[in-house]
């Protein structure tokens, strides 16, 4: 139920950062889940750079129509340097005051949480933040909107290059996304049947991940995969570590940006739905500075600060399991 004293006239809904699979998934929920709540709605183009231009329109039911299936943001997003100076979120907050926009959703990462706050603190602006990013290190939730998508896009590059490792004989180096945590490694290297995967949050043992493929070689494995997260070291560095050490034909791929894109899975679309709405149902009941989480499949609210003040932790026993498994 509405709080009628708390309920925003006006609402703003962006997305910062970087895209994910599943943010026009959410954008589509907090769109009509504010209308159906009694606001008028506005879409932000390229994040809080486009709210410092008054880069504005307003957006109706049918705005969001056809847009779950979407990869990408149908809003666009951008990093803004000029809103991270005290002037520059003047400016946007100004743009926001002259068309009445009482409240904010903002969809994205750490930064884009960070923004939000600010945007708070230093101007009484309502903000919800809705957690999309590929990587999943937002402390506070169990899973962001883009991660199930990015993994599986993963997983598949990863099941396509076996197939050409296994007809030649080789070892495979293949570098994910994750410049400062190693989920998406993790589960890559376990839905992939990795031989071993290296993280930021361990430091990598390459002479290790050597014995382990010269075991399997005597024993007939004629093929190895390698997963390493992007902040754990280079691909091409590590392949030609192993290439040297161990003797053996070693190629490498990095999948890149193409984790970022593409359409959403059916657990990305459920998940950005239930949070974009939870954050159109949280500015009405008078919540603010907060972000959408979710916890044991269900919804909870936590201040955005949570974000940066504590460190979601990879799960270890994921590193075991493939240790385990690819024996």
């Amino acid at each position: 139920m509405a709080d009628e004293k708390a309920a925003p006239r006006h609402v703003g809904v962006l997305t910062s950062g970087g895209d994910a699979p599943g943010m026009n998934a959410a954008v589509r929920a907090a769109v009509r889940g504010c209308i159906g709540l009694g606001a008028a709605v506005s879409g932000i183009r390229r994040g809080y750079q486009g709210m410092i231009e008054n880069d504005l329109f307003p957006m109706q039911l049918s705005s969001v129509g056809g847009i779950i299936n979407r990869g990408g943001t149908i809003l666009g997003t951008a990093r803004s340097q000029e809103f991270m100076s005290k002037e520059g979120r003047a400016k946007a907050a100004a743009n926001l005051a002259a068309c009445g926009i009482g409240g904010l959703v903002v969809i994205g990462g750490d930064g884009s949480y960070r923004g939000a706050h600010a945007l708070h603190k230093e101007h009484g602006i309502r903000v919800l933040g809705v957690p999309g990013t590929i990587d999943n290190d937002i402390a506070g939730t169990d899973y962001t909107i883009g991660f199930d998508t990015a993994i599986n896009t993963a997983q598949e590059a990863i099941d396509k290059i076996r197939d050409t490792a296994e007809s030649h004989d080789r070892v495979f180096v293949i570098e994910v996304m994750g410049r400062h945590a190693g989920f998406i490694a993790l589960d890559s290297a376990v839905a992939g049947g990795a031989e071993a995967v290296l993280i930021p949050e361990r430091k990598g043992d390459v002479e290790s991940i050597c014995k382990k493929i010269e075991a399997g070689r005597k024993r007939g494995k004629i093929s190895a995969i390698v997963i390493v997260a992007e902040g754990a070291g280079s691909a091409l560095e590590i392949g030609y570590l192993l290439s040297k050490m161990i003797g053996v034909e070693t190629r490498t791929a990095v999948i890149g940006h193409l984790q970022r894109g593409g359409r959403p899975t059916a657990l990305d679309r459920v998940l950005a739905s239930k949070m974009g709405f939870a954050a159109a149902q949280g500015l009405f009941a008078g919540l603010s500075d907060k972000m959408v989480c979710i916890e044991n499949g269900k919804i909870v609210y936590r201040p955005l600060s949570h974000a940066w003040k504590h460190k979601k932790e990879a799960d270890m026993e994921l590193l075991s399991l493939v240790d385990a498994l690819s024996i």
